[in-house]
C-alpha cells in the first residue's frame, strides 16, 4: 500500500461535523450536505475518502447508511466507512452498496470469532479500526475502554487475516496536537501490517513525518476544515 491521504467526513445528524476526543458535546457542524463534502474532496484530488457514522457507532447500528451509500455510488473515488457496523448484512449492504472498505471497531473487541470469518470472506475489503486511550482499546463510539491492548488486538486480528489497521490515539483527535507516531509504528510492528494514522494532524510537517514513519497513510479531518493547510497541499505531500 502507498502512502494515501485520506480526507474524513464524520456524520451526525445527516451533517458534516467533527468533535474534540470524540465527545459528542463539544461538536462543531462544518456542513449541511455530507455528499457535498465528498464530492469536494473528489474534486480536489482525493483518491480515497473516510467517511464515519458517529451515529450509528452510538447506536451499535448503521444510522446514516442512505447519506454514506449515497457518497459512495457517486464518488468516482473508493470509500471507506467505519460507524456501528456489526453484523454481516451491515457489511453485505454497504459493499454492495458500492462501499470499497469497511472498517470494523468494536465488533473486533468483542466478537472476535465473528470478525475473523468475515476478514475470511471479504478480505481486505475489510480494515480494523483501532481506538486507543491511554493504550487500551475504546468502543462503542469511544464511550467505554476495554481491557484490551490495542497491540494485543491488532497482533490477533492479523493472525486472522486483517491486513489494513486504522489506529487513533482518542487523546490526539479532533485537538491539533500531532499524531501519536509512536503509537502508530507500535501498532505496525505487532501487527506487521498496513496502518493509517487518525487524529491529530495539524501541518503538512505532521504528514511527512507519519510517511517517513513508512505508515500506510493518514487520515485528515479538522487540520482541513479549520484551513491549517488544503487538501491539494496534504496530496502534494502524500504523492511525494
Amino acid at each position: 500500500m502507498s502512502y494515501t491521504i485520506y480526507p474524513a467526513i464524520d456524520i451526525r445528524a445527516g451533517k458534516c461535523v467533527r468533535l474534540e476526543q470524540g465527545d459528542y458535546n463539544k461538536e462543531t457542524i462544518y456542513g449541511e450536505s455530507p455528499y457535498k463534502m465528498a464530492k469536494s474532496f473528489q474534486d480536489a484530488g482525493a483518491k480515497w475518502v473516510h467517511v464515519v457514522d458517529l451515529d450509528g457507532a452510538k447506536a451499535k447500528r448503521p444510522v446514516n447508511d442512505e447519506a454514506i451509500l449515497t457518497i459512495a455510488q457517486k464518488l468516482d473515488v473508493p470509500v471507506q466507512v467505519g460507524g456501528g457496523i456489526r453484523t454481516e448484512q451491515d457489511i453485505d449492504r454497504y459493499i454492495n452498496g458500492g462501499v470499497a472498505r469497511v472498517v470494523l471497531g468494536s465488533v473486533a473487541v468483542y466478537q472476535p470469532d465473528f470478525t475473523k470469518q468475515m476478514l475470511a470472506k471479504y478480505g481486505e475489503q475489510i480494515a480494523i479500526g483501532i481506538d486507543a486511550r491511554d493504550g487500551y482499546v475504546a468502543t462503542e463510539g469511544w464511550l467505554e475502554t476495554s481491557h484490551v491492548k490495542a497491540e494485543d488486538l491488532a497482533a490477533e486480528m492479523a493472525r486472522f487475516g486483517a491486513k489494513t489497521f486504522i489506529f487513533t490515539d482518542i487523546a490526539r483527535d479532533g485537538m491539533l496536537t500531532g499524531p501519536n507516531i509512536e503509537a502508530c509504528v507500535a501498532l505496525s510492528k505487532a501487527a506487521n501490517a498496513n496502518v493509517i494514522a487518525s487524529g491529530g494532524v495539524s501541518s503538512i510537517a505532521d504528514l511527512a513525518q507519519l510517511r517517513a514513519a513508512s505508515l500506510a497513510g493518514a487520515i485528515v479531518g479538522k487540520a482541513l476544515y479549520t484551513k491549517r493547510f488544503t487538501l491539494e497541499e496534504a496530496l502534494a505531500e502524500g504523492e511525494l
